[in-house]
């Protein structure tokens, strides 16, 4: 799966979330991935740990409406971005 098919696949799971794409669709997959696990979108007061986020990640990509193969792909890449968030 390329990275511009995965990033359509990302897109579909948020219905009301503005993401834009510049020539570089993986990094921008993978920018778009860390502020949703940090909970950017989010005032700081309330903002949820990374643990709690990637584990309402996981939830909605098993809830979505996408292939199994691009499930496989995002919980991956979530996963990856999981891990390199807590190695900062």
């Amino acid at each position: 799966m390329n990275d511009n098919e995965l990033l359509h696949a990302y897109r579909k799971l948020w219905s009301n979330r503005t993401l834009s794409v510049g020539s570089d669709e993986k990094k921008t997959l993978e920018e778009a991935i860390k502020k949703e696990l940090l909970d950017e979108m989010t005032h700081p007061r309330v903002r949820k740990s990374p643990d709690k986020k990637l584990l309402d990640a996981l939830k909605r990509i098993i809830a979505a409406n996408i292939s199994p193969e691009e499930k496989l792909e995002l919980i991956s890449k979530h996963m990856e971005m999981y891990e390199k968030i807590l190695t900062k």
